[in-house]
């Protein structure tokens, strides 16, 4: 199998701050791949180098066979990605913006009829011939993704690429990344949404100040880390949760705490400590661990 993205020895340094310390990582052709951290761990500058924006100080990164700073072109014509922000030319069309894309990739008249499936399947039909000012956040948001797509790069780089947008869209855009990924397209996924790594992503490597802190198979991740969650629903009636029991809460949401649990006397003990101050149990749920607790384990802070 070749390898899609390999990332060798990768430090970066802005003056004094270590951005990078050293990323070592493959990923190979046809994987669906999350890349999870919170903000300023590093994988802003890591997406950055990969797409020529920003050289490493020091390592090396490839895509397809390429190298990114000796064989650029051919290392960027193998790359398609979709920025965070909603990066847009306001003069144009939607046509007209993926066909000035296109031909930046040397792509003429020929490729007409994959920019009309594009637009096809990202439901842009009816907003080919709106000015990209006119779309609503969420169409700019589909024709980004259009227009990372338009040179049918074999390795597609998706950052953030649902931030801001309905969760109608979400699942839409979810679909239509799977199904590129079953065509073939290799995945890279940046998220704020745990749930959608988990859903989307085989495997997941977690940053966290510059550093990779976990690589595995998600489902591996999820095992390793094998905590449950006790989700409570609580008639709190004015009273406060005991100070002995804040360690395990995760979040509080009218009323309905949950509580990251690691062994079954833990949950003894907060059932315990809420009769003693006579808080009344509505409703209890124990749930198996998620993408949620295995980051806050890693990293000791929230997405």
């Amino acid at each position: 199998m070749k390898k899609a993205i390999v990332f060798k020895s990768v430090k970066k340094n802005f003056g004094k701050l270590e951005a990078l310390k050293g990323i070592d990582l493959t990923i190979e052709e046809g994987e669906f791949f999350g890349l999870l951290g919170p903000n300023g761990a590093g994988k802003s500058t890591l997406i950055n180098i990969l797409a020529g924006l920003t050289k490493p100080s020091s390592g090396s990164i490839k895509v397809m066979g390429y190298d990114v700073t000796q064989d650029y072109q051919y290392a960027r014509r193998s790359l398609g990605i979709v920025p965070q922000e909603l990066v847009f030319d306001p003069f144009f069309n939607v046509r007209e913006m993926l066909r000035f894309q296109a031909g930046y990739f040397g792509k003429g008249q020929e490729n007409d009829d994959w920019i009309d499936e594009v637009i096809e399947e990202l439901d842009l039909k009816d907003k080919a011939n709106t000015n990209m000012r006119m779309l609503s956040g969420g169409m700019k948001r589909r024709a980004l993704i259009a227009q990372a797509l338009v040179h049918k790069p074999p390795v597609i780089v998706l950052d953030e690429p649902t931030a801001g947008v309905d969760v109608e869209l979400r699942k839409r855009l979810w679909q239509f990344i799977k199904k590129l990924n079953q065509k073939g397209h290799t995945i890279v996924l940046t998220t704020h949404y745990l749930e959608e790594a988990e859903t989307l992503c085989s495997r997941i490597a977690m940053m966290d100040h510059g550093k990779i802190v976990a690589l595995d198979k998600t489902k591996n991740l999820l095992k390793r880390f094998s905590a449950k969650n006790l989700n409570l629903r609580l008639d709190l009636k004015g009273k406060k949760i005991p100070i002995s029991i804040q360690k395990f809460m995760q979040n509080l949401d009218y009323h309905s705490i949950s509580f990251l649990i690691e062994e079954i006397a833990e949950v003894e003990f907060i059932i315990s400590e809420l009769k003693k101050t006579k808080i009344k149990i509505l409703d209890m749920e124990l749930t198996n661990s998620d993408l949620e607790n295995v980051f806050l384990k890693l990293t000791g802070s929230k997405k």
